[in-house]
This record gives structure tokens, C-alpha cells and sequence, in this order.
């Protein structure tokens, strides 16, 4: 947009200073350019004024509203629990129960008697050597840490609780 153009809009919009004002109307009274032009953008500004504006539809709000509500009502207040979290808790269980099984059955002493009655015999393997001092102590400090974090997140929970339903009577705690 030229600078002819610039000041006639600020005119026609009331923009301008009461100076401007008062030298873009002589300019448009004594010059045959500015006269054109401004009579050429209070056309253009008359036809933008008659130009009905789209309006959403009254329910528009309500039903974008209505539709996040929704949204959040279908998912839970808390986390959405992962199913990969727990196919692989799942599997990491039924392998563990599958390996077991397996040394169970490799080291089991079949033989069949004279009586022809089948004897099972089975030694338990020695554990002691695998449970040393550090293992046992890395495993409980697991345990004590898993334990405290346990309880951390009972106590926010039930803080949490008493915070919302304060705020649910209006402040009043019970």
C-alpha cells in the first residue's frame, strides 16, 4: 500500500490525529488524485461494511465444550496403564515360573524300582553360596526403598483426598 493510500484509510478510520485530519481533507478538496482515491476506498470501505460476517451456530460453544468434556470424561483420573508394562510383567512371571519348572524336572532322579513302583528323587540345590552378605544387603536396601516410596505415594494420596474434598465443601475441613 502506497503512503496516499496509508493516510486515506487512516482518515476514513478515524485514526488520525486532528492535524492530519484536518491537511488529508484540504489535500482531498484541492487535489484531483487524493479526491479519486478516497472516494474509491469509501466505496471499497462501504462494500467491506455490508459484508455479513460468518457466525458460528449459537451451539457452536456448547457443543466444542460438550466434546472436551467427553474427552476427558473417557479417560480415568489416573495414568492410563501401559499394556506393554504389563504383557511384559506378565511374561517376565511366566518365564521365571517356566525356567523353574524346567530345572525342576532336569534334575529329578527317575528310576523304576524292582516292584515296578517309580521313585522320585530330588536333592534341592545349595542356595547358601548365591545369597552372600552384599546380595542380601543390596536386597533389602531394594526392599526398604521400594517400601518408602510405597508409603510416600499412600500419604500424597490420602493428602490429596483431604485437599479435594475440603475444596469440594467450600473450605470447611471436617
Amino acid at each position: 500500500m502506497n503512503n496516499i493510500e496509508e493516510q486515506l484509510w487512516n482518515y476514513i478510520d478515524g485514526t488520525s490525529s486532528p492535524e492530519e485530519q484536518k491537511a488529508i481533507s484540504l489535500l482531498i478538496e484541492q487535489d484531483e488524485v487524493y479526491r479519486k482515491k478516497y472516494k474509491e476506498l469509501l466505496l471499497l470501505n462501504a462494500e467491506f461494511s455490508a459484508i455479513e460476517l460468518d457466525e458460528p451456530p449459537m451451539a457452536f460453544t456448547y457443543n466444542v465444550m460438550e466434546s472436551i468434556r467427553n474427552e476427558h470424561a473417557q479417560a480415568p483420573l489416573k495414568a492410563r496403564i501401559d499394556k506393554r508394562i504389563v504383557n511384559g510383567i506378565g511374561l517376565f512371571f511366566v518365564l521365571t515360573i517356566s525356567a523353574i519348572l524346567i530345572y525342576v524336572l532336569a534334575n529329578v532322579q527317575w528310576s523304576a524300582g524292582l516292584s515296578g513302583k517309580t521313585t522320585l528323587n530330588f536333592t534341592m540345590p545349595h542356595i547358601a553360596q548365591y545369597l552372600t552378605n552384599p546380595l542380601m544387603q543390596g536386597f533389602l536396601f531394594f526392599d526398604v526403598i521400594l517400601a518408602l516410596y510405597t508409603f510416600d505415594s499412600y500419604l500424597r494420596r490420602k493428602n490429596l483426598t483431604k485437599t479435594y474434598t475440603s475444596v469440594q465443601s467450600g473450605g470447611q475441613q471436617k
